[in-house]
């Protein structure tokens, strides 16, 4: 996703960084999402340009992948690897390319680049987190 198809789009847009904080296949920005409901983390990586995001989970078991917190991919920086038991996933759409991770995909998240920034996009199955409200003055708890 390049730009945002409708104003109700925009609205929902989540700001992750700014573009020049994801590296050319570099560190990745994990952060916190729900899943179904639940609370789930979601990493984004910038590859060949684009910056791409994933619920980071493995397809094999349902583990986070990262080596270190933001690092996925291999030694060569081609693909992105869980860290447990090698599942080998391709950075741009993320299916799966070797390892035990079946003919499936990484669950995507849309992100978009618009004005230096990276925003992500809910969808109907993956929401952000709620915000903590802070007690205004006076409130008991």
């Amino acid at each position: 996703m390049n730009h945002c198809a409708t104003p109700a789009a925009h609205r929902d847009a989540q700001h992750l960084c700014a573009s020049a904080a994801l590296a050319e296949r570099g560190r990745a920005l994990v952060f916190d999402v729900l899943q179904y409901g639940q609370p789930v983390r979601a990493f984004a990586l910038r590859f060949d340009g684009k910056v791409v995001a994933y619920i980071n989970r493995c397809l094999h078991v349902p583990i986070e992948m990262d080596w270190q917190p933001g690092v996925f991919l291999d030694a060569d920086r081609r693909y992105i690897v869980c860290a447990t038991h090698g599942a080998t996933y391709e950075p741009i759409g993320g299916r799966c390319v070797g390892g035990p991770c079946g003919r499936g995909r990484l669950t995507p998240l849309a992100v978009a680049e618009i004005g230096a920034q990276v925003y992500w996009y809910p969808s109907a199955d993956i929401r952000p987190v709620p915000r903590e409200v802070p007690a205004a003055p006076g409130d008991n708890p």
